[in-house]
């Protein structure tokens, strides 16, 4: 099947960049992250339903506002993303791809996320002062001044260049300029749900155009373990799933937020690796 052959609607486009720039809920959490994703990618806010609203169970808001002030409250992180994301043929049949997103966080700047799946591979790197995105495959890197903080740095990759860092929704419930519980139309627990030998407790949502679940560990420590994001825009309904594996105490060193690219890697204006980033089925 050759590039020409298939069609990549563009919300999914939009979940693989979340979650394979990463993410990305940060890329979860880039510990002080941009606006949400999920906010970023729906469509505009429905007319005020109370009917509606009603079917949003508080307590399962609160899960997911428990949930992210813990990850912003981690002073670093290591994650690995497992993901499959449905891509949507022409006539209509889905074909999954897999991919994997390994990431290193600290606050409050640094952050370096490899992402590598059959569609493409990129890294991304902050380091307190450049962020860079690099295409290996293609041999391509573009660096640009990068303000102070993770936060300020995401806002102004999304505004400035249309890139969001993949799982930041996750941290901006806990945030009042982040993701707003009055998009949701219904949400509610499931139960307790033992994921990979862990006790987690399995919440379901529902916004304009998108369902999406969560499974979230249970005790001190409510890290998000699964995600489940499906696009009702598209008739066929493509899905995009992540199972998160979290080290919450890891070790960093400056050079692990730094670029060295390779002695064949040119540099190129930005804006060329962001338009083959969205374009899909680019390596």
């Amino acid at each position: 099947m050759g590039r020409g052959g298939s069609r990549v609607p563009q919300s999914a486009r939009r979940n693989a960049a979340r979650l394979q720039i990463a993410t990305s809920i940060l890329c979860l959490g880039l510990a002080t992250l941009a606006p949400s994703s999920l906010v970023r990618a729906a469509a505009a806010p429905a007319p005020a339903q109370p009917a509606i609203v009603e079917r949003v169970d508080p307590k399962s808001v609160e899960a997911l506002q428990r949930m992210s002030a813990y990850l912003q409250a981690l002073p670093a992180f290591g994650l690995t993303s497992q993901t499959s994301l449905d891509l949507v043929l022409r006539d209509g049949q889905k074909v999954m791809i897999d991919g994997v997103g390994r990431y290193k966080v600290r606050r409050p700047a640094g952050f370096a996320i490899d992402i590598e799946s059959n569609l493409k591979a990129r890294r991304f790197i902050y380091d307190g002062k450049q962020f860079t995105i690099f295409a290996p495959k293609l041999g391509y890197f573009a660096t640009v001044a990068a303000p102070a903080t993770n936060r300020e740095t995401l806002d102004v990759l999304w505004t400035r260049y249309g890139i969001a860092l993949p799982l930041e929704d996750l941290f901006r419930w806990s945030d009042p300029n982040g993701a707003r519980d009055d998009r949701l139309q219904s949400g509610f627990r499931v139960g307790t749900v033992v994921l990979d030998g862990v006790d987690t407790e399995q919440y379901v949502f529902r916004e304009p155009g998108f369902d999406w679940q969560i499974w979230i560990q249970t005790g001190d420590k409510p890290l998000p373990l699964k995600l489940v994001i499906v696009d009702r825009t598209d008739p066929s309904h493509p899905a995009y799933v992540a199972r998160l594996t979290w080290d919450v105490s890891p070790t960093f060193a400056d050079n692990d937020f730094a670029f060295r690219p390779d002695k064949d890697a040119k540099p190129v204006h930005i804006s060329l690796i962001t338009s083959v980033q969205s374009a899909g089925g680019a390596r």
